[in-house]
């Protein structure tokens, strides 16, 4: 007679305990996504106010982590990572200083050339511009029509424009220095990868978190190299099979155009679109037959279809695989925030995101709003595992 009360006593403060521990949970929730809302609003602008601290400082960590099986197999052989680190920047310098020169020595003289190639370039698009002189005799006639009834006119002034010497000479010094402080925070992270790692694993408070945490960082490591060596091989045939394709077709300076080809193709779906119109241009200032002058294009797009459809599935395989509307997203936000240089880095900084994601775990939004929290309490389990022992006892 005196246990039945206590026992329904003590369920009902449990249930008590539970809804209160539920209602806090939420509330916890609550504020971790409305911060996590305000911060992924405030970020792009942060990023972007900061581009000059923050560029450098991300290229680096994302080429820094794609040299780190390199650091690691120098270090097999009792190199130290001083040396190493040292060894690894300047393999890679080496072979970046010789792609751009590649590219950007004869891309000068394009340049100059380009004022001299214009009325070949309108003689090539002459069946074009013809095609829509209707249009362009409409839009004058509508433009003079509203001016005439506006009553007023709108001075425009333009001003002189900077040649492209003196955009790259007022820039110059900074990107001098960006480039030194990155090189010198791959330098130092490469140098001293091997003991932060140890550091990091060995500073976990329990076995299985060291092994999580030892995982996160390897899976991390491997992807993006994995990701980025694979890229750059491709990258590099496709460039060395157009420029060939080029040479054959006479179209000066092939191994710049295969540059390009390689360099832009870093960037998912824009970049191709970016090359055809450099190639487009290209065969215009070089050729005199219209047909012909598209033969570079034309060329670029089969090679490109054929990368893009047969050998890169091949070679990435699944595991490397990400969602294109996930491209899609990072290479526009990347490339809104940081200008070309971020849309180069939006596949990386994916790969790395998804990767730690992956392991660390996801919020649980869609749980938070339609069901019962993303930080929901295993007290009611146990409670209601409970109230059968505590009947039994009863």
């Amino acid at each position: 007679m005196d246990e039945r009360p206590s026992t329904s006593f003590l369920q009902g403060l449990m249930s008590g305990r539970a809804a209160e521990s539920l209602r806090r949970d939420r509330l916890l929730a609550a504020i971790a996504l409305f911060a996590g809302l305000g911060i992924a609003i405030a970020l792009p602008f942060a990023l972007q106010a900061g581009a000059a601290f923050f560029l450098p400082v991300t290229a680096a960590l994302v080429i820094a982590i794609a040299l780190v099986p390199m650091l690691e197999w120098f270090e097999r052989r009792r190199i130290p990572s001083p040396m190493a680190a040292f060894l690894c920047i300047a393999v890679f310098l080496g072979v970046a200083n010789t792609a751009i020169a590649a590219i950007v020595v004869p891309a000068s003289g394009w340049f100059a050339l380009l004022p001299e190639r214009v009325s070949r370039i309108r003689h090539n698009l002459r069946p074009l511009l013809e095609m829509y002189n209707s249009l362009d005799r409409f839009v004058s006639n509508t433009q003079a029509t509203f001016m005439k009834h506006s009553g007023r006119e709108l001075a425009v002034s333009v001003g002189k424009p900077s040649s492209l010497l003196d955009v790259v000479a007022s820039s110059a010094p900074v990107a001098i220095l960006q480039m030194f402080f990155a090189v010198l925070v791959v330098f130092f992270f490469l140098s001293g990868w091997t003991r932060m790692r140890r550091q990091t694993i060995t500073s976990r408070g329990s076995f299985t978190s060291a092994l999580t945490t030892a995982r996160v960082i390897q899976e991390m490591v491997d992807a993006t190299s994995a990701y980025l060596s694979t890229i750059t091989l491709i990258n590099i045939s496709l460039g060395l099979l157009v420029a060939g394709a080029f040479w054959l077709i006479g179209l000066p300076d092939p191994l710049m155009w295969g540059g390009i080809v390689a360099l832009f193709n870093y960037m998912p779906y824009l970049g191709p679109i970016m090359a055809s119109l450099l190639l487009a241009l290209g065969g215009l200032m070089v050729f005199r037959d219209a047909w012909y002058s598209i033969l570079p294009v034309a060329t670029f797009v089969c090679c490109h279809l054929i990368e893009s459809n047969l050998i890169t599935p091949a070679l990435v395989g699944r595991r490397l695989t990400i969602n294109p509307l996930l491209i899609l997203v990072s290479l526009s936000f990347w490339g809104w925030v940081w200008g070309p240089v971020g849309a180069l880095l939006a596949v990386p900084i994916l790969i790395i995101m998804k990767t730690v994601l992956d392991a660390a775990g996801k919020p649980d939004i869609a749980g938070f709003l339609f069901e019962e929290g993303t930080l929901t309490s295993p007290v009611p389990e146990a409670s209601t595992a409970l109230t059968p022992d505590a009947q039994q006892g009863g």
